[in-house]
């Protein structure tokens, strides 16, 4: 089982990533969409994280979302509160259902850490396609990408709190590391987390791998929606 990565730092997620472009991407996405399901009505959205992308894309399809982390959920919940949101893990999930769409976006297939939980997560991402739909999975980076020793600050402000992270990255045993520190500002006083995540760097030859295991063909789109690149499988049939 997936461990949720955030903890208590899911509360301040929105605030740290207000600047991501969450309505571009999913214009983009619809782009792609268009290209390799033009007929798409349902999207399910694995690590769906708080919602910012199924609301950018709600107008236009029939949503919904997964994630493993409870306290991104619940402010999902809040944002988008018609909306089927289900508590799992991306590995070994099944909501007995299929859709025209599966996303995993923001490099959240990452978690998965290792190659056979990769072929997993993907093979259950393929499983709740319908046929003739696509699954599209946005990377975290490959092994010749990734810069140990890096150091990242964020700092963000709003009316009533503010937060300072700091991330570092490391490698082990090949896999990236971010160690994170917040420093959380409020009304009630300051308060310091400490995070650790851990994520897998695989190959564009070990995603074209999953993806073919699970019975899709892979494309890779080398920009995708955030200069991170998108992997989109199509599985074969026509929808009914």
């Amino acid at each position: 089982m997936t461990t949720a990565p955030f903890g208590p730092s899911a509360a301040v997620y929105d605030l740290v990533y207000r600047d991501k472009d969450f309505e571009g991407e999913a214009r983009r996405l619809r782009d792609v969409l268009r290209r390799h399901v033009p007929a798409a009505e349902t999207l399910l959205d694995v690590a769906c994280g708080t919602g910012r992308h199924l609301a950018a894309l709600a107008a236009e399809l029939t949503v919904e979302g997964l994630d493993v982390d409870p306290g991104l959920l619940e402010a999902a919940r809040r944002r988008l509160p018609d909306v089927p949101l289900h508590e799992g893990d991306m590995v070994d999930f099944d909501l007995g259902r299929r859709f025209d769409v599966v996303t995993c976006l923001f490099s959240a297939i990452g978690y998965v850490a290792t190659v056979p939980r990769l072929h997993a997560a993907v093979a259950a991402m393929a499983r709740h396609l319908a046929p003739g739909g696509a699954l599209v999975v946005e990377p975290w980076f490959g092994p010749a990408a990734w810069r140990p020793g890096t150091v990242h600050t964020v700092v963000v402000e709003e009316e009533g709190c503010s937060v300072a992270r700091t991330m570092v990255s490391g490698l082990e045993d090949g896999r990236s590391v971010l160690e994170a520190g917040y420093v959380i500002g409020t009304s009630a006083g300051v308060e310091t987390l400490r995070e650790r995540h851990e994520l897998g760097l695989f190959t564009e030859d070990e995603y074209r791998a999953a993806f073919a295991a699970a019975g899709l063909r892979p494309t890779l789109d080398a920009d995708g929606l955030s200069g991170r690149g998108l992997w989109i499988g199509t599985r074969e049939g026509a929808r009914p």
